[in-house]
């Protein structure tokens, strides 16, 4: 039994208020959320590239010898939708809307809903933030991060291209608070100087998908990086200064690094010669000068320009078949809570002929390419797959045979741990009816952005390695079933969802189906209805609320609750 208080009194004159309430949300539920009137992205594609996406997956399950999942139904897409693209669960409002919607393709249209709503533009940038900008705070003089993901997320509600936001954080210049894309290079700094050798090993594993900083001290010992090459890339930020107008690019600036060998020449000297020096001539003599470069395709550098000018083209070339697969790779993580090809920063090297049509990463790539790098047009393919509407439920999971095939072979949706904000953004969802968005009132929005910090900041954050593997800990499960958090969303109101729903639901059934579906996004099985229907029954005032509450409290610690599936 969850620790609660008994002490709260539900008054008829509150039952009045919450009457009204429903039935003026419901009412403005219908007119207030409206599908998108223009086509799907996707519209007019003869042989589409979902339809190749299928076959490619198709024969790699044939060739495995292995029967995919069932289709997931439509209330779970949707609630796999909601958690990807805003960070939470559907809201009942949304639910409603949802089932009141019996068009055919109901998931493309709401997918397409979803993307338009200003919360997949200001959730999704900040899950991109974090490659681009890390997780640190930085050094607050000359970083804003909060700057950075409005930015961004202004961006990708305007459906701006990609690669033009990609060359607007290599190259812009100006102030971090005017021009919240220089925060890129900013986010860098250490003691009020940039570090070229971390700018050029964020920009390869950001954009390229490839690490390339092992390079940095030696050659590679694995790949073909070698350490000259490293240093090109530094050298491409080498003209970098900072001013009282912000980021700007000094020509008469170059870039050098310390010499082992001139180090050596250094200490050959007399003790006396070398104490005489001054800093700037041991720099001298110590350090070698390096001309700006690229570790592959030179021929992609455009002779204009600052070299962050030419390095932002080169990184965005057409022909840059790993600016396309970085990407691709990166965003299948964020919706499948895996990526495609791990580690998702250090990706084989590409065919440097042409793309291979029988490579995932390569078709996705291309067509992302081929429509102006859009970036909802390739989470709305991504959705629109079989493989991302399978469901996480396989046979082989019952008889435990093929585990690692099943996970290798994408047979099955994979079952991922919800990212902490994710996990508080449901349970402030679920502990409300209305929709928490844009148009909520300042107070509940506030209320969620400073839990959501508050929770994370308890629970743990996962830093820059997001797509990589987590395990839960005592002390988080401990925070989800004894925090004071949980405590305070699964207590019933006059104005939350468990408060309304104890005294509105016409019956005990009716109550049961709200509780899942606020919290699960579906309805209860027969074996649950059979063990939770006995705590509702026969149960009024204070004692039904208390009996909701705790299916509340035990629906929010339910391993289901805390996955993605």
């Amino acid at each position: 039994m969850r620790p609660r208080s008994l002490t709260k009194t539900v008054l008829p004159l509150l039952v009045i208020v919450g009457v009204f309430a429903l039935v003026a949300s419901a009412a403005r539920s219908r007119v207030a959320t409206v599908l998108p009137e223009s086509p799907s992205r996707l519209a007019g594609d003869a042989d589409s590239v979902v339809t190749k996406l299928d076959r490619l997956m198709a024969d790699k399950w044939n060739e495995a010898g292995i029967e995919p999942a069932r289709a997931a139904d439509e209330l779970t897409l949707l609630r796999r939708l909601s958690l990807v693209l805003h960070g939470t669960v559907p809201s009942l409002e949304e639910l409603r809307l949802f089932e009141a919607d019996t068009q055919p393709q109901r998931i493309e249209r709401w997918t397409e809903k979803l993307l338009a709503d200003r919360r997949f533009a200001d959730y999704f940038a900040r899950r991109l933030a974090r490659v681009f900008v890390g997780a640190d705070e930085g050094q607050f003089i000359l970083f804003r991060r909060d700057r950075f993901w409005a930015w961004l997320g202004q961006a990708l509600h305007d459906s701006r291209p990609y690669d033009e936001l990609v060359r607007s954080m290599i190259s812009h210049k100006g102030l971090w608070t005017g021009v919240p894309e220089v925060n890129f290079i900013t986010a860098t700094a250490d003691d009020g100087d940039i570090n070229m050798n971390k700018l050029a090993g964020r920009t390869v594993r950001a954009f390229l998908g490839q690490r390339i900083d092992c390079a940095q001290c030696h050659n590679h010992p694995f790949a073909d990086w070698k350490q000259g090459q490293f240093e090109g890339l530094a050298a491409c930020y080498g003209q970098i200064k900072i001013s009282p107008v912000g980021v700007e690019d000094d020509a008469n600036k170059t870039y050098s690094v310390e010499d082992l060998k001139l180090l050596e020449e250094l200490a050959k000297l007399p003790e006396k010669e070398r104490d005489e020096l001054s800093d700037e001539d041991r720099k001298k003599k110590t350090h070698r000068v390096v001309a700006p470069g690229v570790p592959f395709h030179p021929e992609w550098l455009p002779s204009e320009g600052t070299e962050r000018t030419k390095l932002a083209a080169w990184v965005t070339h057409p022909d840059n078949s790993r600016f396309d697969r970085a990407i691709v790779n990166r965003v299948w993580g964020l919706m499948f809570g895996k990526p495609w090809l791990e580690p998702v920063d250090d990706l084989p090297n590409p065919k440097e002929t042409g793309r291979d049509s029988a490579d995932l990463l390569d078709l996705l790539g291309s067509d992302f390419r081929a429509h102006g790098c859009d970036m909802k047009r390739l989470i709305a393919t991504i959705a629109a797959s079989r493989v991302f509407r399978l469901s996480s439920e396989h046979a082989a999971f019952e008889t435990g045979e093929n585990l690692d095939a099943i996970e290798q072979q994408w047979v099955a949706f994979p079952v991922t741990r919800l990212r902490p904000e994710q996990l508080i953004g449901a349970m402030l969802q679920a502990s409300t009816i209305k929709t928490i968005d844009q148009n909520s009132h300042w107070v509940q929005r506030a209320l969620r952005f400073f839990n959501e910090i508050n929770f994370v900041k308890e629970f743990g954050d996962l830093g820059d390695d997001e797509l990589g593997e987590h395990s839960g800990t005592i002390p988080q499960a401990l925070l989800r079933m004894n925090g004071e958090f949980a405590k305070d969303r699964s207590e019933g109101t006059p104005f939350s969802s468990i408060g309304r729903i104890g005294v509105m639901a016409p019956n005990d059934d009716a109550c049961l189906d709200l509780c899942f579906m606020v919290c699960l996004t579906r309805r209860p099985t027969v074996e649950e209805r059979l063990q939770l229907l006995p705590q509702l029954e026969g149960k009024h005032g204070n004692a039904r609320g208390s009996a909701v509450e705790d299916i509340f409290w035990t629906l929010y610690n339910s391993p289901e609750f805390c996955w993605g599936h």
